[in-house]
């Protein structure tokens, strides 16, 4: 069994289940939806890409998925 391809999936199933709890589509992760609502100048997606990139530059902008998002329930 490859266990760190197993956490891996069961971590992004949780991020997409936050995303889903916080009205996003839940095949997409906070990063991508967060990607997103910083191009607007949103300022939740501002303060959090910034605190990712501290961890992992570029993080969020390298996580935007534009094939995702269709079925978010609310706008950012």
């Amino acid at each position: 069994m490859n266990w760190r391809k197993w956490i891996h999936n069961i971590l992004i199933s949780i991020d997409q289940f936050a995303n889903t709890i916080a009205g996003g589509d839940p095949d997409e992760t906070i990063s991508s939806r967060a990607g997103k609502a910083r191009r607007k100048g949103r300022w939740w997606a501002r303060a959090l890409c910034w605190g990712l990139n501290v961890i992992d530059p570029g993080h969020c902008e390298d996580s935007v998925d534009e094939t995702e998002g269709g079925d978010q329930v609310f706008d950012d």
